[in-house]
């Protein structure tokens, strides 16, 4: 009896193996994200922000965020997120965003059923990949200096 035919459904029953573990993983990683089209962009300065309403979690928030730029008049992703009393995801919320949505940044208890919620902005591409889950991870995070945006809003 030749050993191909094992050596072959090993090598089958491993690459399975490994399909499924890659098909169970919850994590969303840049790995994930192929290629941003750096192509021209609707306005200058344009980008891109996983956007999902109410998602049951990260990974279907940022699977299925449809790749459009954000509106001229915004600048930042805000992302909000809710878990329950484990810590586990109950709702993700993403979105491109303005300034002035994103003054309130940071954790909360929700009253009721123990929730919390955590929100969080920041500006650059697709910067909010991942989700804030303590008041370490929801900030406000800027790459260019906020006085002269923030100047904007009481003028």
């Amino acid at each position: 009896m030749e050993a191909w035919p094992t050596v072959a459904w090993v090598l089958l029953l491993a690459a399975i193996v490994d399909w499924v573990k890659t098909a169970q993983s919850r994590d969303f990683t840049v790995k994930d994200i192929v290629l941003l089209h750096p192509s021209t962009t609707p306005h200058p300065g344009g980008f891109k922000c996983f956007t999902c309403q109410n998602a049951a979690d990260n990974y279907d928030c940022n699977r299925w965020a449809p790749d459009v730029y954000c509106p001229q008049d915004t600048k930042y992703c805000s992302t909000f997120h809710m878990m329950d009393s484990s810590g586990e995801s109950v709702s993700v919320t993403k979105r491109c965003a303005a300034l002035e949505d994103c003054l309130f940044t940071g954790c909360a208890d929700v009253t009721d059923g123990g929730y919390q919620v955590c929100s969080s902005c920041c500006e650059g591409n697709i910067c909010n990949l991942l989700v804030p889950r303590n008041d370490s991870s929801a900030v406000f995070s800027s790459i260019s200096p906020l006085i002269n945006h923030i100047m904007k809003l009481h003028l």
